[in-house]
């Protein structure tokens, strides 16, 4: 997934960008972020708020990204706000009682987390994130009957989590092609569409925080990494 950039006003979208995933987001995000400003002819000085993902995530994106935001938001004494890529992945899927957002993690591996999202766009924390091997993975939700997958992690274990309801009984459903109703006993997976502009769902995210006043200063701004870094790793080793 590349990174994206999104501005409007309040719910109203006026520009955004989607980057190339193949593409640094060091040598494309300020650009984007001009780009967005010229479209819409507004100023930077006219920015009420600035939101990011906050992780899991790559740590060399999640550094860009944090950094830039808070040299944006300090330099014009802008409140902040960090969104957990996780739960931005899971308000991109859209209404469900259970979504599982799952992002890419590196070495087959993905983060993951349970979430509810409401009608009114509210998204509510039912697990903790997680960095899972494929097999943790079905240990921890293939229990479930009802459930919604989304991220770029499901759509690259598609595979993996089709066979696992097939073995289950349980219908497989993509982007709700299909039109079935469980029979009793019965559950569904549903897999999402894939979201690849994720900056406009954590901006939605991000304005429910601004009209609840539950906003961050650009110096308490961190990244939530889940996992170690490969170096942290390699320190511990003997």
């Amino acid at each position: 997934m590349g990174g994206s950039v999104w501005l409007g006003y309040e719910t109203v979208g006026l520009a955004t960008r989607i980057g190339d995933p193949k593409v640094s987001q060091s040598a494309t995000l300020l650009k984007d972020i001009s780009d967005c400003l010229d479209e819409a002819g507004a100023k930077l000085a006219e920015v009420d708020l600035f939101a990011c993902a906050s992780g899991p995530g790559s740590f060399t994106g999640l550094r860009i990204g944090i950094a830039t935001l808070k040299a944006l938001a300090a330099s014009l004494d802008r409140p902040c706000v960090g969104i957990p890529t996780l739960e931005a992945v899971a308000h991109a899927g859209g209404i469900s009682a259970a979504t599982v957002a799952l992002l890419p993690a590196g070495r087959g591996e993905v983060f993951a987390q349970k979430f509810s999202v409401a009608e009114d766009g509210k998204v509510v924390e039912l697990d903790s994130a997680a960095h899972l091997t494929p097999a943790a993975l079905l240990a921890r939700y293939a229990g479930l009957k009802s459930l919604k997958w989304a991220g770029s992690g499901a759509h690259l274990h598609r595979s993996l989590l089709a066979k696992s309801a097939d073995d289950q009984g349980i219908y497989f459903l993509e982007d709700l092609i299909e039109e079935k109703k469980a029979e009793p006993g019965v559950g569904i997976w549903e897999l999402a569409a894939p979201q690849p502009n994720l900056a406009k769902h954590v901006a939605a995210l991000a304005l429910q925080l601004f009209q609840s006043a539950a906003l961050q200063l650009p110096h308490s701004l961190k990244a939530i990494y889940v996992r170690p870094s490969d170096a942290e790793l390699n320190q511990k080793c003997p």
